[in-house]
């Protein structure tokens, strides 16, 4: 069925680095919004160059992770949301500071306060130099924080270096459900900006841990964990094959050239935009260096 245009299913009730998935690509006839748990609904955006959402409904207002990455976007999701509740938007929290995840923000909860992490609004900042209609986080956090909107509860955290230097993510402790931003995208290769991969790991080893059922991707289709977990071991599998080579003192563009991730050959690549298996060995032999 459709719901103002919205498909639903399931119901129950630095450079071009930075703007990776900002440019329009279609990828689906329209964005699905799925009930994934009580009061939460993951917002799968029809367009790849706009990041996926997640909103929590509770008795009295609406928290929103990610807006998608313009007013267009945030238009979309902002009418999945209406079909949903009429409650206000009081709560944005931006995983991280780039274009797609935040741009619909004032679209989306013009009167919200918006959050993120510490290091993800010194960013922003800067960006507001450029781009003065930018929203900015107005409540920052270096660990976690909980935010309560009864009768249930988001737990945001910053696991560590890993996709960026500053990103969130948020957990949905009574729905067994995550919000990943973009440490986990499905079946894909990643964009590395000024991160950690050995850390990014690690931070996802701990979500592997949580009595997860739902993970909302950055992009591109819902998932579970064994989606997770492949992911995850495609990173690992690419930080152990650079770190051995590295370690015998490969060069860069021989490390580019001999990694082998033919088990991971549907995952989608994005080699304009540096979001390759060639390009993620460049970037893990750059930390390597760096260490």
């Amino acid at each position: 069925m459709k719901v103002r245009g919205i498909q639903l299913s399931g119901m129950k009730g630095s450079g071009a680095l930075l703007i990776l998935f900002t440019l329009c690509v279609v990828a689906h006839a329209s964005p699905t919004l799925k009930q994934i748990g009580p009061g939460l609904y993951a917002y799968i955006s029809d367009n790849d160059g706009s990041a996926n959402s997640t909103f929590l409904v509770g008795k009295e207002a609406i928290l929103v992770v990610d807006t998608g990455v313009d007013a267009k976007e945030g238009g979309k999701l902002l009418a999945a949301i209406r079909g949903v509740s009429n409650l206000p938007v009081k709560y944005i929290v931006n995983t991280h500071y780039h274009p797609d995840h935040q741009g619909g923000n004032s679209v989306v909860g013009p009167d919200a306060v918006v959050i993120s992490t510490d290091w993800t609004r010194n960013r922003m900042i800067s960006m507001a130099r450029a781009h003065p209609a930018l929203n900015v986080p107005r409540l920052t956090f270096s660990e976690a924080l909980t935010v309560h909107l009864d009768p249930y509860i988001a737990k945001v955290y910053f696991p560590g270096k890993a996709h960026t230097s500053g990103d969130a993510l948020v957990y949905f402790p009574e729905q067994h459900a995550i919000a990943t931003g973009d440490l986990f995208l499905t079946r894909s290769s990643p964009a590395m900006d000024e991160g950690s991969v050995k850390s990014w790991i690690r931070a996802l080893d701990q979500v592997l841990d949580l009595p997860v059922e739902a993970i909302v991707p950055g992009h591109f289709e819902l998932a579970g964990k064994p989606e997770l977990q492949r992911f995850r071991d495609y990173l690992k599998d690419l930080y152990l094959q650079v770190q051995t080579m590295h370690d015998k003192g490969a060069t860069v563009e021989a490390v580019r050239r001999n990694i082998h991730m033919e088990k991971y050959s549907d995952f989608r690549q994005y080699p304009k935009y540096e979001a390759t298996f060639a390009d993620n060995a460049e970037t893990v032999y750059h930390q390597l260096q760096q260490q």
